[in-house]
């Protein structure tokens, strides 16, 4: 089957970190369209609980492993979809290395089984760190901004992109690169882009208090986990190919007004506690989403209240 054509989509598929938050949602997104789903995980922030039991093929292994490139060069995949890897600005500030070998080698491993193997498409899920903070003037960022990343995630996630062009030029690997801006959603950790609106999910449900780094004025564009696994759906079947598409809201957020939002879905009152601003953290986010809609034939459904409201019934009902 040919991934690359307009809307055939590869039925034998492989997610790296489908055990994770949002491959948990892209995993079934698969499945409802009863492709067969491989997933790679080594279950560092995954787990195995967040997927349907006995309807997906399980490997408990590290991107980073020579038996992952082996095992997926036997496997004969038609597409990749590349979620694994190291998601926290803060920790590749602490640890650049361990950034690095996750997001860079990691990748590159994937890759060069992928290119051995036949694989016809690989979809990455990138993200809104790469611009970096950018001037106000040019909001909601477009694909074609220059890329400035404050972080070594951010640094890292912009490496690949330009490693997924090379692999094109040079061994015909087509690809797709997804730069999410904050997701958010059922069964996500305290951990990753975006887990701000798990942190004060779980902790709101539990009765505890909430704290914001920064003066609540920074800004974020959070999109549901459910958009993102239909966006990268509409990648495995797109033919506007080889080339990177913004998933957003386009709409932009202060952590304050998500504050508000979450008293609204809670029902009581929330007063924040201000702390200080974490290093490498950006001021502004917003990302266009206009050559997405152009480009993939989607767009985001749901709105933030309801997918807060969806995010924190699942919180309560963990803590339960």
């Amino acid at each position: 089957m040919n991934a690359s054509k307009a809307g055939c989509i590869s039925v034998r598929i492989l997610v790296t970190g489908g055990a994770g938050f949002i491959g948990s949602h892209v995993v079934r997104a698969l499945l409802q369209e009863k492709h067969e789903v491989t997933v790679l995980d080594n279950l560092c922030t995954g787990t195995w609980e967040h997927l349907p039991q006995g309807e997906i093929h399980s490997w408990t292994m590290d991107i980073r492993e020579e038996r992952a490139r082996k095992e997926i060069e036997q496997s004969h995949f038609d597409a990749i979809v590349h979620l694994a890897g190291q998601t926290m600005v803060d920790v590749s500030i602490r640890d650049p290395y361990y950034d690095a070998d996750e997001n860079l080698m990691g990748t590159v491993n994937i890759l060069e089984a992928a290119r051995h193997s036949g694989v016809k498409r690989v979809v990455f899920a990138s993200t809104a760190a790469v611009y970096g903070n950018v001037d106000q003037s040019r909001l909601p960022l477009q694909e074609d901004t220059p890329l400035l990343p404050l972080s070594f995630y951010g640094f890292t996630k912009m490496a690949v992109e330009h490693y997924l062009n090379l692999y094109q030029r040079n061994y015909g690997l087509s690809y797709v690169v997804l730069r999410f801006a904050n997701v958010y959603g059922e069964r996500q950790g305290d951990t990753g882009e975006g887990g701000v609106i798990s942190i004060f999910a779980k902790r709101i449900a539990r009765g505890q208090g909430i704290t914001i780094f920064g003066d609540g004025e920074q800004t974020r564009d959070f999109i549901y986990a459910g958009d993102v696994a239909q966006g990268i759906m509409a990648a495995l079947r797109t033919e506007n190919i080889n080339t990177a598409y913004n998933l957003s809201t386009q709409t932009e957020t202060t952590l304050k007004e998500l504050v508000q939002l979450m008293g609204e879905v809670a029902g009581r009152e929330i007063a924040p506690e201000y702390a200080k601003v974490r290093e490498g953290d950006i001021r502004r986010s917003v990302l266009s989403h206009e050559k997405a809609v152009a480009g993939l034939g989607w767009q985001p459904k749901v709105s933030l209240k309801d997918g807060l409201a969806s995010t924190y019934k699942y919180f309560v009902e963990q803590c339960k």
